[in-house]
């Protein structure tokens, strides 16, 4: 989209998320586990100390709700001034129809705007605002409202320690809007591996595997995890082995798409997913600890809306402003990761 002969861009304009209130502290968790799993081994473990998780009869969507009003009234944008919507989740409310249609009329958003979900998991912030950014780009739209929202609470059994420490519940809505001074957002590095589909995953539930009283029979593994097919199952160490060898890959080739070296990025913003993860991959991109911001311990992995929380907090904090520059990957389930940089 050009006006008056410039490319029009697209910017963050706001951030601003949701968590239910509904704490999961470790303390519960080692009174549920067995096995010498403390409250402080957990936390030495994955570095978080609470997840919030939602309560009965709450939902994605509704935590989506939360978070866009928050944004509107904080943006100062009255709701006939959104004329996209993107919902991006795991944990729809429905099969169909797409959640983004209902978030629509509860906003109250003008019955003009296109809305559309997309399942995008651990990379599905950076895919969101390429979205975003692409419907800015080809004048499909102004200002999209992106929402990430997942509860994998949902989906975890209450034995299964491998996950059940790790993920907790929560929603995130950015502003994207054009900018005619330029694109502040991008460039992109995208990846998938459905090889890896397995690694993390739900199993039943879906047209290939249909929920019944076989796949809810829960069985226990050689570590003591105790799961049935329609819980999430979660690979770890393939988990890890892929965001190591990926992760390096996908930094590599985004500096080199942007033109820029260690020095020109402020900031380097990770998918939250545990302390562990985090710290072998600073080590393995040889990058300066300063530069890549933690915050988990209180909130723990909430899937496509951790980058955002992160990015919240340190627009709140003052550690970000004019002139800087952040690169943002997401890796997870899919197989899938996703790359780009941000200007402020």
């Amino acid at each position: 989209m050009a006006v008056g002969g410039k490319a029009v861009g697209a910017r963050i304009a706001a951030v601003a998320t949701h968590l239910p209130s509904r704490r999961l502290t470790n303390e519960t968790l080692a009174d549920d586990f067995s096995g010498g799993w403390s409250a402080e081994k957990i936390f030495e473990k994955t570095g978080i100390r609470e997840r919030r998780v939602v309560e009965p009869g709450e939902t994605a969507l509704d935590l989506g709700h939360k978070a866009a009003e928050r944004l509107l009234g904080e943006a100062g944008l009255s709701p006939g001034q959104v004329d996209f919507l993107i919902f991006c989740s795991q944990s729809p409310d429905y099969v169909l129809p797409a959640s983004a249609c209902i978030l629509q009329e509860r906003l109250g958003l003008p019955t003009n705007v296109g809305a559309f979900d997309f399942n995008g998991g651990c990379s599905g912030y950076v895919y969101g605002l390429a979205l975003a950014t692409g419907l800015i780009a080809a004048g499909s739209a102004r200002t999209v409202l992106l929402v990430t929202a997942d509860t994998y609470s949902r989906f975890i059994h209450e034995r299964d320690r491998s996950v059940r420490t790790l993920f907790g519940d929560g929603a995130a809505a950015t502003l994207v809007v054009a900018d005619d001074s330029g694109c502040t957002i991008g460039p992109f590095v995208f990846g998938t591996d459905g090889r890896g589909a397995k690694s993390l995953i739900v199993e039943a539930g879906g047209a290939r595997v249909a929920r019944d009283e076989t796949t809810a029979e829960p069985v226990e593994d050689a570590f003591g995890n105790v799961r049935s097919r329609d819980n999430l199952l979660m690979d770890g160490g393939a988990v890890l082995a892929f965001a190591l060898r990926e992760v390096p890959a996908v930094w590599r080739a985004l500096k080199e798409r942007a033109g820029l070296d260690d020095a020109a990025i402020d900031l380097v913003l990770l998918h939250q997913a545990n302390r562990f993860m985090l710290d072998a991959l600073v080590r393995k991109l040889k990058l300066d600890p300063d530069k890549v911001p933690y915050f988990f311990e209180t909130i723990g992995n909430t899937v496509s809306s951790s980058i955002p929380f992160v990015l919240e907090q340190l627009i709140a904090e003052g550690r970000v402003g004019r002139g800087n520059r952040a690169a943002l990957i997401g890796f997870g389930v899919g197989l899938s990761w996703a790359g780009c940089t941000i200007s402020f």
